[in-house]
């Protein structure tokens, strides 16, 4: 299934992706509700009657509005790791964003007054459906609610300040999440997928997903070890080569600039880059 939530009036809905419409599932405020509710959200989403409301005249909102954690990876794609000229990890390297730093999967992103090094970094985000903590790789998927799309929008200088990547990593409202949330049944085999990024429509990435050092199972895994995973928590799990940072010259976003992130059966971001009044 392919889970959203959308605004309705002054309220928000999860609901049901249909091709090109919309089932709205009323109990749940967003799929974070949904998922936290187990297999009876899961069958509520699943057995509503459809209501066939079309999606174009749908407000998308993310998908779960308000993640207990949003934990990202770095350096997780050969790719990325070489341009940027670091050495493979032995473990993965986490960071967080506060959930306030999420937007919306077609909404602006605001341009910071602080700096001109904004920058894109298309992802695959997993969903943790059910929590758990010490999770075995071997049941990961178990735990995982489903995969969206997520662009880790990054102001490379204050990346660049300290040794810690949040300063660059947490700006508010510029991390776009969405514009679904697709179930592990029908998303298949991962390392199928492919990630591909455009910059007013010229490509920038292009990766397949079964190129990431520490795949989705091992990173439920390994979180789960430092503490208790919750339903709607996101996990980020990494960008491929051909950021904006390693461009010659640098290829920044800049106020005005479209950025497409899409991810093969999981849908395609849409936001453009918005000067701040």
């Amino acid at each position: 299934m392919k889970l959203a939530t959308i605004q309705r009036g002054d309220a928000t809905v999860a609901a049901r992706v249909d091709a090109d419409t919309l089932t709205p599932i009323l109990r749940y405020a967003d799929v974070g509700a949904l998922l936290a509710d187990g297999d009876a959200g899961l069958a509520a989403a699943r057995d509503s009657v459809p209501a066939r409301e079309p999606i174009d005249t749908a407000t998308l909102r993310q998908p779960v509005l308000a993640p207990g954690a949003v934990v990202c990876v770095g350096l997780n794609y050969a790719t990325h790791i070489r341009e940027m000229g670091r050495e493979l990890p032995t473990d993965p390297t986490l960071f967080t964003k506060l959930p306030r730093a999420l937007t919306d999967p077609y909404a602006p992103i605001p341009f910071p007054r602080a700096s001109d090094q904004l920058d894109y970094e298309g992802e695959l985000c997993a969903v943790v459906g059910r929590g758990g903590r010490d999770i075995p790789v071997a049941e990961a998927w178990d735990h995982v609610g489903g995969l969206t799309v997520l662009n880790d929008i990054t102001v490379r200088d204050f990346q660049r300040r300290t040794l810690q990547w949040f300063a660059g990593k947490t700006w508010e409202a510029s991390t776009p999440v969405g514009p679904w949330v697709v179930t592990t049944d029908e998303v298949g085999d991962v390392a199928e997928l492919e990630l591909v990024v455009r910059v007013d429509a010229e490509e920038r990435q292009r990766a397949s997903l079964g190129d990431l050092v520490f795949d989705v199972p091992t990173l439920v895994a390994d979180l789960s070890r430092i503490v208790e995973l919750q339903p709607g928590d996101l996990i980020a799990t990494g960008t491929p080569g051909g950021v904006g940072e390693a461009m010659d010259p640098k290829g920044f976003l800049r106020p005005g600039s479209v950025v497409e992130v899409e991810i093969t059966r999981l849908g395609t971001l849409r936001n453009t880059v918005a000067a701040l009044a």
